[in-house]
């Protein structure tokens, strides 16, 4: 039987990423990202909206780039696979925790220090335009 592992998440970080290097001189990146939900109640048709809290991971160039570029609030597009990581505390008792570990990440606008917005695209620019019915040579892109 195939297996399939493959997550894709869009949300804000709810706090500047934690950069930590490993032994090997690795970079690791850990930061939370919250997903919103929006629906309709149908008991009582009120609009409501719920929130997941996913932590990511992110190693080498990619979690350079996410410490250096991301803040809190940052929009973020996610493609990764979920991770199951066990640990124990120092009073001996047993963690599990399920995270997402990043293989890319779209930054949706950089850090506000940058000055840099991303362009806001209008409604229009998704409205296809027909060609004219007798082009002349010049608009011939071939």
């Amino acid at each position: 039987m195939a297996n399939l592992n493959k997550v894709f998440l869009m949300g804000n970080l709810t706090k500047d990423p934690e950069k930590r290097v490993t032994r090997g001189d690795n970079a690791v990146v850990h930061f939370t990202v919250a997903c919103n939900r929006g629906y309709v109640d149908r008991s009582t048709g009120e609009k409501k909206e719920s929130v997941s809290f996913v932590p990511i991971v992110v190693w080498g160039n990619q979690a350079e780039n996410c410490a250096k570029y991301l803040t809190k609030g940052s929009p973020v597009f996610i493609e990764g696979r979920l991770a199951n990581r066990s640990w124990e505390t120092s009073s001996g008792e047993r963690r599990t925790r399920i995270e997402v570990v990043a293989q890319s990440i779209q930054f949706l606008r950089r850090a506000p220090q940058s000055g840099y917005q991303a362009p806001v695209e209008s409604p229009a620019d998704d409205i296809v335009k027909e060609p004219p019915e007798n082009p002349s040579e010049d608009e011939v892109p071939f």
